[in-house]
């Protein structure tokens, strides 16, 4: 028998690898199948670390420009091909580095993310795995560009400032500076927005109201997002301010899509699931495991559970889902294509005890070797 295990991260107290193997420590208490433990993440937070874990790759931290322009150390990995870098955008440029009163749109810049990739190509790595969620920006990206070499000038000639303050000044663009062999490399962006860059659906009105945006301050600023857009079909002979996804995190998927080759917006699930080679591994398989910490109807929504049972279901498969904690809606997942699911937590306990990381290890090996010995 051929057991395959894909289990998202329980935050707080167990990784993805980490939860796969506890369960796959309780299947060898019951049987000698063949098992195989891949990471599991959506692209979000926790990619990074699910990816390097999993799949033989090692962390670099690198100090980059904070989305306010103080100097910080950021984290991102690279694979155990040596080629393969994975990095999440909030380490350079993500809300969760501000407080509330420090939210500040005109200022805040993805400068940093450009310098994070910049990194990763000196290092070598050509193929990029990049989740833009959680950013505390709205400038469209132009300032990973600038850190890639694109210059964003004024009328007088002079380089616009960082942040959306100067986005419509800019009256010319240049990639004189940018280094060839950015060429070469090939970008995944995870993103599960739809929106576009400009209008009522756009970067600026749907998000920027977290990001410190007030209510007088979005024609405004949604203008200036539009004169970049504009300056950009001139310069590049396209235009992808309509585009599904343009506007994600503050218009940075405007920004890949516009300015770099080789870009794929997709899916952050379908992103993972084809870098950790899921599909091949599942094709033979006869019971698939997946999970996360809550299993919920937005769980069936399309987390990444479901996008596991959903591959599993191409081939066959039996597909079990074990959770920290399974609501009373949590029953949508049946018909998302997990045959059945089960929480994890063994009698009455308090949320600090359950989320220990070695009684979390514990309960989910307990509770996999619980149920393999019902089904076989």
């Amino acid at each position: 028998m051929k057991v395959v295990i894909a289990i998202d991260s329980f935050k707080g107290c167990m990784n993805s690898m980490e939860a796969g193997n506890a369960a796959k420590a309780g299947i060898l208490k019951v049987c000698d199948a063949q098992i195989s433990v891949k990471p599991l993440a959506d692209g979000g937070e926790g990619t990074t670390e699910a990816l390097v874990e999993g799949m033989g790759g090692e962390y670099v931290f690198v100090e980059v420009t904070g989305p306010l322009g103080t100097k910080r150390r950021a984290r991102y990995g690279i694979l155990g091909d040596g080629r393969t870098a994975v990095m999440e955008m909030a380490e350079a440029a993500g809300i969760i580095l501000l407080k509330p009163e420090e939210l500040n749109p005109s200022r805040a810049t993805t400068y940093g993310v450009g310098e994070m990739i910049m990194d990763a190509v000196k290092r070598g790595c050509r193929e990029f795995i990049i989740g833009i969620g959680g950013s505390a920006t709205s400038e469209g990206g132009v300032g990973m560009l600038q850190a890639l070499g694109y210059e964003f000038k004024t009328q007088d000639g002079n380089p616009i400032r960082r942040g959306l303050q100067d986005l419509d000044c800019i009256m010319a663009i240049s990639k004189e500076n940018v280094p060839k062999v950015l060429k070469e490399c090939h970008f995944r962006v995870a993103c599960d927005v739809t929106n576009p860059l400009c209008g009522e659906n756009g970067a600026v009105y749907v998000y920027g109201p977290q990001k410190g945006v007030k209510e007088e301050e979005k024609p405004i600023f949604d203008g200036m997002m539009a004169h970049y857009a504009d300056k950009t079909q001139e310069y590049k002979g396209v235009d992808y301010r309509m585009a599904e996804g343009a506007g994600a995190a503050g218009g940075l998927g405007f920004a890949f899509l516009s300015y770099l080759p080789n870009v794929e917006l997709k899916s952050g699930i379908d992103i993972v699931l084809e870098a950790v080679g899921l599909e091949q591994e599942i094709r033979d398989a006869d019971i698939v495991i997946t999970g996360e910490g809550r299993l919920d109807s937005q769980t069936a929504m399309g987390k990444a559970p479901v996008g596991v049972a959903r591959l599993a279901k191409k081939y066959g498969a039996k597909v079990l889902a074990f959770a920290g904690g399974v609501t009373k809606d949590a029953g949508e997942c049946n018909e998302a294509g997990i045959d059945a699911f089960f929480p994890i937590v063994r009698g009455v306990t308090t949320l600090a005890e359950a989320m220990e990381p070695e009684n979390a290890r514990e309960n989910m090996a307990l509770s996999v070797e619980q149920v393999f010995r019902a089904i076989l």
